[in-house]
């Protein structure tokens, strides 16, 4: 049981740090995405990859509960994991839905910048997120250790 902790562990990591390069890079495309139409087709295979990989990333975080540990320790926080937990599905299927409607739009032009804000905004949110996450998370075992004198 042990072994499959530390693989599932293994994966999360790798999963993670993918995503990491993913959101540099659709931030980098974002960028050069003004009139070069390679550009978006970079960005969709981007937000293909990272529709793909963060459901395998939410999965493994959840194995054993979402936030578990954190509601192991303070059971008054399940207001604040459940919000989290609500905030974190709410981007991904916002991610779905700026992927359809890049895929939608003919010509890409017409809402091109309105949906490179959308997406920057988007990044913005879930790096957000994540802060919000590990803070609470943070947060759970400095109260617990309490902290220095």
């Amino acid at each position: 049981m042990a072994r499959n902790s530390h693989i599932g562990n293994n994966t999360l990591i790798d999963i993670s740090a993918l995503e990491y390069i993913l959101l540099g890079d659709l931030l980098d495309l974002l960028e050069e995405a003004d009139g070069d139409v390679g550009a978006w087709k970079w960005i969709s295979e981007v937000l293909d990859t990272l529709l793909k990989t963060m459901p395998r990333e939410f999965e493994l975080q959840d194995q054993g509960g979402y936030m578990e540990e954190v509601l192991e320790e303070h059971p008054n926080w399940q207001a604040q994991v459940k919000n989290l937990y609500e905030e974190r599905c709410e981007l991904l299927v916002k991610l779905k839905e700026l992927q359809i409607r890049m895929q939608a739009a003919r010509p890409l032009k017409k809402i091109a910048d309105e949906l490179r804000h959308d997406l920057r905004d988007w990044i913005s949110s879930y790096i957000a997120h994540q802060r919000h996450e590990r803070r609470l998370v943070q947060d759970a075992f400095n109260n617990d250790i309490g902290t220095a004198d």
